[in-house]
């Protein structure tokens, strides 16, 4: 029971997730988890951070399929695996697979998968999924073999690719370790790599099949569909290298003052007109937060009206910061009539925002490679009718979607007052590890963003674990029962410690990019600080992402220093001065206490140990 609240506490869920089993062939070592292997390692070092054999339904959600008859061996020279699995399709259609998995000690690795169905199978993405890490990894040289035997020496990218760095792939070799090296070979169809960073996920997927075949497709009945992926280690280290790298301690997390510095940003929540009246009774309550900016949504298309604006008026008129107005325009009738109506319903309401970010709707909505770009009107038309109906009123741009669709659909942002867009971590995966391991993204995304519009103000957000809106499909999933599925429109985390080291985590990974505004989550209602009525979380119904908030909004505008973490992937950390002195901010990623030697920050002799998922801000 002790087990089960703890749990609660830390994920907002008493659902536990499965541990994964780890499989060991010499220094070859992998996780085997839900009939995929994760953090394939060699040596000690992470070479791939996976190998998934997935399959997609039409609006890019991934099936859970049934796994039977699951048969592991291991012995001193590998391990082996093979299990059943069954995918259920609309319609009672089906699909089954056969898999198997071999690791050997020599550094070879073989996952075998075959998928046939008896009655024919829809599906957007049928096959092995295979992800390379990105931190060390981002920018070396790989060498890539093309499916007509072409060799390429390239290397992956460094600022995040909008479009497939790589296709028609038949392998790929990448240095994983001074002296050591990995070549991945897929074989059964034609594989391409995309730029999952674009995500916010920390990694290169490499995947079946090419985007510009026409998807959703189907298996055919009784169609076989066989693919396999090969690992193959080759370390070339000398005895001497070897028991270099055995001999590193890895058991104290060392954190020493970085160099870089800067001024933190000022933070956000988001409000929108279904939650307008929740909001303003949360902010009038004593011990209600004052951040600095407040961004209100608006979308025409939702049915949002006149009397959202209303509402918004009076939010405004007792919040003491900056407020901003974010419209998804329909751009179904002219611009300009458009944008001049909203305008007269915001002087009607008395509601007077102090910068304006339009976007138009269609916008939101991916377009992938080999897909047809929507019917929209020119972004500087937009952005002309908008700083025509709204003078006087800072024009900001980007999109009310993700990174991804502003990297694909870079705006002109000469006019514009300020850049900005949302991140999410569950598009992809959405297992404890994946999420927090989309922090590594974040500085890629912001160095890309500023690689493309240099110094203009940047704003993030509204960022949070939940989708709020689906850019690759049509909706986003329901999550009734509260589990850990992609693009779930709530999420069990956000109720739990762990969204609060999230968000301590997701500050400190873009501390960097130098942000005017920075909104991880809504005031009120499933993205919100407070929770429901009827939402079983302590504290007043306050989530525990509200002392997080409260303390960044509380440091807001002072000085901020780097810190330099020997596990950036269990622990981040940054100093911050104050009135009162400095502080250091730190937050442990895991689910296990982490040992954290604090020394060089001058905060104590002996090791601070933090609890599972805790932010944790000291005195220096």
């Amino acid at each position: 029971m002790k087990d089960a609240e703890t749990a609660f506490k830390l994920y907002g869920t008493r659902q536990a997730e499965p541990a994964p089993r780890l499989l060991r062939a010499g220094k070859l070592t992998a996780q085997l988890a839900g009939g995929n292997l994760r953090a394939i390692r060699y040596d000690g070092v992470e070479v791939l951070r996976a190998i998934s054999y997935l399959v997609r339904d039409r609006d890019w959600g991934t099936y859970d399929p049934t796994v039977s008859n699951l048969a592991v061996t291991e012995t001193e020279a590998g391990f082996s695996v093979a299990y059943s699995a069954r995918c259920h399709g609309p319609y009672g259609s089906l699909l089954d697979i056969s898999a198997a998995i071999e690791g050997t000690a020599d550094g070879r690795l073989i996952f075998k998968g075959l998928a046939q169905s008896e009655t024919g199978f829809e599906t957007n993405r049928c096959g092995f999924c295979i992800l390379h890490p990105i931190v060390g990894i981002a920018g070396t040289p790989v060498t890539v073999e093309h499916v007509d035997g072409a060799i390429e020496d390239t290397k992956l990218p460094d600022l995040i690719e909008p479009w497939q760095p790589f296709k028609d792939m038949r392998s790929i070799t990448h240095t994983a370790l001074a002296g050591v090296s990995a070549e991945c070979r897929m074989e059964g169809d034609t594989f391409e790599m995309e730029d999952q960073r674009n995500w916010s996920d920390a990694s290169y997927k490499t995947y079946v099949r090419p985007l510009a075949l026409p998807w959703p497709y189907m298996i055919p009945a009784n169609g076989p569909v066989s693919q396999q992926i090969t690992l193959t280690i080759t370390d070339s280290r000398t005895a001497s290298d070897v028991a270099a790298a055995a001999a590193e301690n890895h058991g104290i997390v060392h954190l020493t003052p970085g160099t870089a510095t800067g001024i933190m940003p000022a933070i956000g929540l988001l409000i929108t007109p279904e939650e307008a009246k929740d909001s303003l009774a949360a902010l009038q309550q004593p011990d209600a937060l004052n951040v600095q900016e407040l961004l209100f949504h608006f979308d025409p298309a939702a049915g949002h009206g006149p009397s959202a604006f209303t509402d918004f008026a009076a939010i405004s008129a007792i919040h003491t910061g900056t407020t901003t107005l974010e419209i998804a325009v329909p751009c179904q009738r002219a611009l300009g009539e458009e944008l001049q109506e909203i305008s007269a319903w915001m002087r009607d309401a008395g509601f007077g925002p102090d910068a304006i970010m339009v976007c138009p709707s269609v916008d939101r909505q991916s377009t992938p490679p080999g897909s047809a770009w929507p019917d929209c009107p020119p972004l500087a038309d937009v952005y002309a009718a908008a700083l025509n109906a709204f003078p006087g009123i800072r024009l900001g741009g980007g999109m009310l979607s993700y990174f991804t669709e502003l990297n694909r659909k870079r705006v002109p942002g000469e006019n514009l007052a300020f850049i900005s867009h949302c991140t999410n971590p569950i598009v992809h995966a959405a297992d404890d590890i994946s999420v927090m391991q989309t922090l590594e993204a974040l500085p890629f995304i912001t160095k890309s963003v500023r690689a493309i519009y240099g110094g203009k103000p940047y704003r993030i957000g509204p960022s949070t674990i939940p989708m709020r809106q689906n850019p690759y499909g049509s909706r986003t999933m329901d999550n009734p029962d509260g589990g850990r599925i992609p693009m779930a429109n709530r999420e069990p985390r956000h109720n739990g410690q762990f969204a609060a080291a999230f968000a301590a985590g997701y500050v400190t990974s873009v501390l960097d990019a130098g942000l005017e505004t920075l909104t991880l989550c809504a005031l009120t209602g499933p993205f919100g600080l407070y929770a429901g009525k009827h939402e079983p979380v302590e504290d007043g119904g306050k989530r525990p992402l509200f002392a997080v908030v409260k303390g960044l909004s509380d440091i807001a505008g002072n000085s901020w220093q780097a810190v330099t973490s020997s596990a950036p992937d269990k622990v981040l950390a940054f100093t911050v001065e104050t009135a009162d002195g400095r502080l250091a901010w730190i937050a442990n990623l895991t689910a296990q206490e982490q040992s954290i030697d604090t020394t060089k920050l001058g905060l104590s002799s002996q090791p601070v140990q933090l609890a599972p998922f805790e932010a944790y801000c000291l005195s220096v």
